[in-house]
């Protein structure tokens, strides 16, 4: 049963209750915020923790956001359309213009963050006991989506030796039986930070439209491609229109993550009037969130190429630091702001604990998220962990110092 260790909602014992759902039971805990109460008793002893355990960035939501929330003038705050407020979604269409994607207005619905797209996405396309294909290590919410949907995750491996990159075609086509509806990805990676080329995207386009399947491409991290790469949408792939979903959300790039508004996207009629019920029956989405995202759209693009040259300097701390610690490998991000890391250590839940219980230097220690909960597979996951560059440089600096002297202590290092 998903039952918490210790915090909010550790269940009591000997007490007779009613059963929990089966689906409840076997949904998975958040590996990004299941050792959230080993921080906060951390933090009451007096030690400082660094956050590289979830996506939050410290980059500051661009000022024209702030400001338009604030000076909102509104007598009532309505139900807006189901699928979202139609300034908006003809505001979000510029916005995909530029990025070279183009769509309608009623071609979108504008969901309560990303995460809602994302089972919206499931239930509209998928029947329970189907299954979806997602190359491992994922996003660890899709596992939850999934359960909630009553489908099943069918992963394929990507390895850390060559950066995580799209496993090879063959692994797809052993994947796929009969029940097999969908594939999903994420680009750029979350969690490897890995970036999909145009020609892996054009090798999934080829057997999308041979198996005749979906396919689900999660693009939040778009802006954040490095090194001169171009992110390439999977809404461009020519032929599989009918088969293409995109979901998207405005939390990371704008880092507004508390506003909580996303959009899913197809040209497939018949899939966006389904995902239509399912908008309608949740009612609408955050009213301040969908005009803060309206007026995203009118952001700088001084903002955002700041934040890019922010994080690859994040980006390059956090690798270099992590490949100059003995035994430690960290394959260099083409995207996102997150990177996996292989640590000398025997079970990285266990490892991750123990930064927070059992470890400082000088007062400080770092939180981070163990890559198991990042996989399907067990056993996978055991010595790798995921690290989000969130943090200002200086904050990096000392995580990474603090993460070199844990290894040099910890009862479980591995030679």
């Amino acid at each position: 049963m998903c039952q918490p260790k210790a915090g909010f909602f550790a269940l009591p014992k000997n007490i007779n209750m009613p059963a929990i759902s089966q689906r409840g039971q076997v949904c998975p805990p958040s590996p990004i915020r299941k050792l959230v109460p080993f921080s906060d008793e951390a933090k009451k002893r007096g030690i400082k923790v660094y956050h590289l355990n979830i996506g939050q960035p410290d980059i500051e939501t661009p000022a024209n956001v702030l400001d338009k929330i604030r000076h909102t003038d509104l007598k009532v705050i309505e139900y807006s359309h189901s699928a979202g407020i139609l300034s908006y979604r003809k505001k979000l269409a510029i916005y995909y213009q530029r990025v070279g994607i183009h769509v309608t207005p009623d071609e979108m619905i504008v969901t309560t963050g990303g995460s809602e797209g994302i089972l919206f996405a499931m239930l509209t396309c998928l029947n329970p006991g189907d299954e979806i294909i997602i190359p491992e290590p994922f996003y660890a919410n899709y596992n939850g989506f999934a359960v909630s949907a009553g489908i099943v995750v069918k992963p394929i491996e990507s390895y850390i030796e060559n950066g995580f990159g799209l496993p090879p075609i063959s692994a797809f086509e052993q994947a796929i039986t009969p029940k097999t509806k969908a594939i999903m990805i994420c680009n750029p990676n979350n969690p490897t930070g890995y970036l999909y080329s145009k020609e892996e995207l054009e090798l999934l386009r080829d057997i999308v439209k041979k198996h005749d399947l979906y396919l689900f491409s999660d693009e939040v991290y778009r802006e954040f491609c490095y090194d001169g790469k171009q992110h390439y949408s999977v809404m461009n792939l020519e032929g599989i229109d009918q088969n293409v979903v995109l979901l998207d959300s405005i939390s990371k790039r704008y880092s507004a993550c508390g506003v909580r508004i996303g959009v899913m996207i197809s040209r497939n009629k018949a899939v966006m009037s389904t995902a239509m019920k399912f908008a309608q029956a949740r009612l609408s989405p955050p009213t301040f969130g969908q005009i803060a995202g309206e007026e995203a759209v009118d952001t700088p693009p001084e903002y955002l190429e700041k934040v890019l040259k922010e994080y690859v300097l994040r980006r390059n701390i956090v690798v270099e630091s992590i490949n100059r610690m003995e035994g430690c490998f960290c394959p260099n991000p083409g995207g996102a702001f997150y990177a996996v890391a292989r640590l000398p250590i025997d079970d990285s839940d266990k490892f991750c604990q123990w930064l927070l219980e059992d470890f400082n230097y000088q007062g400080q220690t770092v939180m981070l998220a163990p890559a198991t909960g990042f996989y399907s597979t067990k056993g996978r996951g055991k010595n790798e962990v995921r690290i989000s560059y969130v943090l200002c440089l200086t904050d990096l600096k000392a995580a990474m110092k603090c993460l070199e002297e844990a290894l040099k202590v910890y009862p479980g290092r591995k030679k």
